[in-house]
């Protein structure tokens, strides 16, 4: 038996124990992870500087930060969510009572990625926790110093039957096995590969993918914040955000004074020169790097367009006269880059959102109440802001997740509870009194049963 069959055949054992399915375990297990966490706050900081280039705000505020207010959350409603519902019962279930049992999956596997390498490996593990499951975990192995801090936090203080970590080479045939369900946040071509993977055992899968987010700025409004607010989202993680901004759409009329507040507030966030700023990270390794340099070439550079390769640094980049045939409009930039594009009439950006894949998010930035109601009601997107980027991801009470192309399935808050959650639905009947009616022979009970049903 290979290490990794191992593992699986222990935690099934473990799960078949119905110790995961104790509430207060489960609470008492997330109060431990959150302590732990908080004792090694530091050192998961230095590690996504190492990976990432992070500063110790972002660090904190995007990933350390957001994951133990999430855990809090969820330690705090966890007791009720696990309670069974009573509901209504029909007429036709004369003597019974209804109700919904939530019940965890079972083996659960978490697949997360590098671009919020700490962030998005516990958001999900929360939320599998929380439900009652035993979970692996398979971080990337991209962000390497992160993986390393997540590996110490889990496998030195958790029994490996109820959460454990395999990176490396152990972790590439973990999507062959055989999950009760698979959670997965990273590209749509890796999603398509987990999702027919899983197929084979009728596993349910939640794909957290991405995609072309547009941004978009209408003509009413103040288009001074409109541009502090959409520099901050688009440059946040430089640009490495899965629901970053990833082309502006920008009224004609407005173009040329959102760009020059746009270049102020990127000199005024990260200085003139922002391979010296702390506070703008870096791409996370080369590959990705030359990708991101290949896709400014023959581009009308606006501003920015700098890069140096030792160091992994590439400028915050806003490139002008871009259309649907560019290479940089083929797929997610996911880096500092931010084409633009102009349109006259918000009918236009209706039609050219609805003509490409479903994006993960979508801003609208507009003062006016009719085309903000427009924009939501006729264009299909994951999830997004008006007049703000990204901060729809730091609600407990919004779920996150896409649609089409950009995913399957949400999570954060309850809705984590609810993803890695089977509810079980019971209707107990009483034994007092039995009603002839639904036996043979029917004769003339169609009638009644008519009556009943309508």
């Amino acid at each position: 038996m290979d290490y990794i069959e191992s593992i699986l055949e222990k935690q099934k054992e473990f799960f078949d124990s119905n110790t995961t399915k104790d509430v207060q375990f489960r609470i008492e297990n997330l109060n431990k992870m959150k302590e732990i966490i908080e004792a090694n706050e530091k050192n998961i900081m230095e590690a996504l500087n190492k990976d990432l280039g992070k500063s110790e705000f972002e660090a904190y505020s995007t990933e350390v930060g957001i994951t133990l207010s999430e855990m809090n959350y969820v330690i705090n409603n966890l007791k009720k969510w696990a309670k069974p519902k009573k509901v209504k019962t029909p007429i036709t279930d004369f003597k019974s009572t209804s109700y919904i049992c939530p019940e965890p999956y079972g083996e659960t596997l978490i697949i997360s990625p590098w671009n919020y390498p700490f962030q998005l490996t516990f958001a999900p593990l929360v939320g599998s926790i929380a439900a009652g499951n035993t979970v692996i975990v398979k971080p990337s192995s991209t962000s390497q110093f992160t993986t390393e801090i997540i590996e110490k936090i889990i496998n030195e203080n958790f029994d490996p039957r109820y959460i454990h970590v395999i990176s490396g080479e152990n972790s590439r045939s973990l999507i062959d096995r055989n999950f009760d369900y698979v959670f997965y946040t990273g590209s749509p071509s890796i999603g398509r590969t987990i999702m027919e993977k899983a197929s084979k055992n009728l596993t349910p899968v939640t794909l957290e993918l991405g995609g072309k987010s547009p941004c978009i700025v209408d003509s009413a409004g103040d288009i001074k914040l409109f541009a502090k607010r959409i520099v901050w989202g688009k440059f946040l993680n430089a640009g490495q955000t899965c629901v970053a901004p990833d082309y502006l759409l920008v009224h004609k009329g407005v173009k040329n004074e959102l760009i020059s507040h746009m270049i102020t507030y990127i000199k005024e966030f990260y200085t003139e020169n922002p391979i010296d700023c702390p506070d703008f990270g870096r791409i996370i390794n080369t590959k990705q790097f030359d990708r991101l340099v290949s896709l400014m070439k023959n581009e009308n550079i606006l501003y920015g367009g700098n890069y140096n390769r030792e160091s992994l640094y590439i400028s915050p980049t806003l490139i002008d006269d871009v259309d649907w045939n560019s290479p940089i409009m083929k797929d997610e930039i996911f880096g500092p880059l931010f084409p633009i594009m102009e349109y006259q009439s918000l009918d236009e950006v209706i039609k050219t959102i609805n003509s490409h894949p479903k994006p993960l998010a979508l801003y609208f930035f507009s003062a006016n109440k009719a085309n903000q109601d427009k924009i939501v009601s006729c264009t299909s997107f994951g999830g997004g802001c008006i007049n703000d980027t990204i901060m729809h991801l730091t609600s407990p009470h919004l779920p996150f997740g896409g649609v089409g192309m950009s995913g399957i399935g949400s999570y954060h808050g309850k809705k984590s509870f609810d993803t890695f959650t089977h509810y079980k639905s019971i209707l107990k009947r009483s034994n007092i009194i039995d009603i002839n009616f639904r036996y043979p022979p029917y004769k003339d009970k169609l009638n009644l049963v008519k009556k009943l049903l309508k």
